[in-house]
């Protein structure tokens, strides 16, 4: 196994051209347990922690742009008001050790359907900015899982950064482990309000080969309450409409059985996670000024 060490986001870029199967490793909390259990054997390993643009981020007017390798500490400490799932979901990693070394571009890279940044990134509607010798672009988080630990990035592409829509009502982020620390999700969830646009997004994690969001009950829900006028009057959701909305995140899942869970299970919890942070973000929202005046 080859070390490829570049010394700025150029060389990174060469490098990963001159040879596109290179594994890219900053954090390494993915990929070091893929090599230590010979689960991985990479001909190169391109190194990326000396490139010290994927470490910083950006407070932008609508969104954030967060560097690669931003540890999770970093999240929680600094960015909790722009991002506050993000941020939720960063409290669940792993160990202090991990969040101080993982971040967002790993998960995003390693494309586990179990990654923990997954649910919040689907639900606060991210945008994955990709870079090669031959250019860059931004792929919409909806469109880069391609399948199990698949992703859509082209072989000599690397991830620079995520762009994140900056929080414009609550958030939340649940999940369910064997554990409450240094655990693999057994299913997770994420949801957003989204007052600004009148609209709900969601995140499933651990529960379908890919991180997927459950479209169908944000349609329902997004229906519901503006049929019922709850974005202007901020009444409480009927247990209907909640348990209508916890049936149809349940039936978005296609789990399978495997040691930590089985699929009925990952199904049921699931419900339970969506109608629990439903409740709770409402809940949240109801209690600012922004539903008497229809905005966030």
């Amino acid at each position: 196994m080859d070390f490829l060490r570049p010394g700025s986001w150029e060389e990174a870029l060469a490098a990963k051209a001159e040879h596109p199967t290179a594994v890219p490793i900053a954090g390494g909390t993915d990929v070091m347990v893929e090599i230590n259990f010979d689960h991985r054997r990479p001909e190169y390993l391109l190194d990326l922690n000396r490139i010290g643009d994927l470490y910083e981020w950006e407070v932008g007017e609508d969104s954030v742009r967060l560097g690669a390798s931003v540890p999770y500490t970093k999240i929680m400490e600094h960015l909790r008001p722009e991002l506050p799932g993000l941020a939720l979901a960063s409290h669940t990693v792993a160990s202090p050790q991990i969040r101080n070394r993982g971040g967002v571009g790993g998960n995003l890279g390693t494309a586990s359907p179990a990654g923990d940044a997954h649910p919040a990134l689907l639900a606060a509607g991210a945008e994955v900015e990709a870079e090669s010798v031959r250019g860059s672009r931004r792929i919409p988080i909806d469109d880069f899982y391609t399948g199990v630990k698949r992703n859509a990035l082209a072989a000599d592409e690397l991830i620079r950064a995520v762009h994140i829509k900056k929080a414009d009502g609550p958030q939340q982020f649940s999940k369910v482990g064997t554990r409450n620390a240094m655990v693999i999700a057994v299913c997770a969830f994420g949801l957003a309000l989204h007052p600004s646009s009148r609209t709900v997004r969601t995140g499933i994690g651990s529960a379908a080969p890919t991180p997927v969001r459950a479209k169908a009950a944000e349609e329902f829900l997004n229906a519901a309450l503006e049929e019922g006028g709850f974005w202007d009057n901020g009444k409480i959701i009927t247990p209907s409409v909640a348990k209508q909305f916890a049936d149809l995140c349940a039936a978005a899942c296609n789990p399978i059985d495997d040691v930590r869970g089985t699929a009925s299970y990952r199904r049921h919890a699931v419900g339970i996670m969506a109608r629990r942070t439903l409740t709770w973000t409402w809940e949240s929202y109801r209690g600012t000024a922004a539903h008497t005046e229809g905005v966030a």
